[in-house]
């Protein structure tokens, strides 16, 4: 896809969770003590991979799936467990160099290759179901959508993804970050409403065929995220 904003906004991300992040993340994603803020974030994260994964099939024994924007590695390293073959992609090498040192050894049947890379790259084939926690919202919904749309051309089975919603809570918490010095601050979180998406969705020619199916939001003090469920119509 070739897209100026996209590019662009995946420089920043790749920037900011390589260099700036790394360190917080790591912490975020492991056992180890946060602040009470962080511990929300964290219990918000991980209801999230759960109903993710609760989505997926039980069984995922020969299937393909690709974690698209897979941080240090937690849902993918569940969804081999349950027999998937997974390519799981992140834009920044720290994180990817995280999740392979995570990684357990004895996953059954199933395998993980951590790659650092664009989630849209054609070389990584076909797949059964895509799954992107957390990994789109930071781009501008029409940006999300043409990502959306690309991934839907190498999968035959379901998308899963998450984005931000258009919420009050969610609006004030964007706009106290503006606050922060520009070194310091993540990404700007681009959030959408749900009444938007499906209209972005339902005019993307490439999506044709597919349809919004189950969706859930989760709110949990400074974590606030939706997942929606991209199918075959």
């Amino acid at each position: 896809m070739e897209n100026a904003s996209y590019q662009e906004r995946r420089g920043e991300i790749e920037n900011y969770f390589d260099r700036t992040a790394a360190d917080a993340w790591s912490k975020l994603t492991s056992d180890a003590k946060v602040s009470k803020i962080r511990e929300t974030v964290r219990a918000g994260r991980d209801d999230m991979r759960r109903t993710l994964l609760e989505w997926l099939p039980a069984d995922l024994s020969g299937k393909r799936l690709l974690d698209a924007g897979c941080g240090t590695g937690a849902l993918a390293v569940e969804a081999a467990r349950r027999g998937a073959e997974v390519v799981a992609i992140d834009v920044a090498p720290t994180l990817i160099e995280i999740a392979r040192e995570r990684a357990p050894t004895d996953l059954g049947q199933g395998s993980v290759t951590f790659r650092a890379g664009d989630m849209l790259d054609p070389a990584h084939g076909q797949f059964d179901h895509v799954v992107g926690m957390d990994s789109l919202i930071h781009y501008c919904p029409a940006d999300v959508v043409k990502v959306l749309a690309g991934l839907a051309e190498r999968t035959s089975g379901s998308i899963l993804f998450t984005f931000a919603p258009k919420t009050v809570p969610l609006a004030i918490m964007h706009a106290a970050g503006r606050f922060f010095p520009r070194g310091d601050r993540a990404p700007a979180i681009e959030p959408v409403s749900m009444g938007t998406l499906r209209k972005l969705i339902a005019g993307e020619p490439r999506l044709a065929g597919w349809a919004p199916n189950r969706t859930r939001r989760i709110a949990v003090g400074f974590y606030t995220s939706q997942a929606l469920e991209l199918v075959q119509a």
